[in-house]
């Protein structure tokens, strides 16, 4: 893993930190629009259509050609149905989760395979995430991706729960008390 301060075009295959409609004019999206073209929003839409009747949920990525020789695909990786503020949700989690086993389908069958991942820091802009909690969960998506378990029940359920956390988890709101209190920040 490596932090790169950069734009987008100078760097490999990348993630579309995106809503579930696939409408990319805004933020990183725009950017990616406008490089590529508004015929990759058209592919993405028509995707979308075509796997998830319309809307693609948050926890879902798909793996879309883009075209150019350079920058071969998108992952189409949703943080939100709409632009919202989605502090205090795990959707960070889901959709990097989701992005990686999108990444590891698409290379068991792929002729072009996908070593390289640029990811911007997913809902730190209009989801309003915090850096460092938006890190803590992306790098949890990576570490559990990493790290798969070799078998599951509740224990191994509670305790994956437990650390992705947000949605009022007390040790977390005892470490961040700012992002769950406004009267803390004072």
């Amino acid at each position: 893993v490596e932090v790169v301060n950069d734009y987008f075009e100078n760097l490999p295959k990348f993630v579309s930190a995106a809503n579930s409609f696939g409408l990319m004019d805004g933020g990183v999206d725009a950017a990616i629009t406008n490089f590529f073209g508004f015929q990759l929003m058209q592919r993405v839409q028509l995707r979308i259509i075509k796997e998830f009747f319309g809307e693609q949920p948050v926890g879902t990525s798909i793996i879309v050609e883009t075209k150019n020789e350079k920058h071969p695909y998108i992952a189409h990786t949703p943080t939100m149905r709409v632009p919202l503020d989605i502090r205090n949700t795990d959707h960070v989690y889901n959709a990097m989760a989701a992005m990686l086993r999108a990444v590891h389908h698409h290379n068991l069958t792929a002729e072009r395979k996908i070593i390289t991942i640029a990811c911007p820091g997913l809902g730190t802009a209009t989801g309003r995430v915090p850096a460092d909690q938006a890190a803590r969960q992306m790098a949890l998506a990576y570490r559990n991706y990493l790290n798969p378990p070799k078998r599951i029940g509740w224990n191994y359920a509670h305790e994956r729960h437990d650390a992705i956390g947000f949605g009022g988890h007390v040790a977390l709101e005892a470490k961040y008390p700012a992002d769950y209190d406004p009267e803390a920040k004072k």
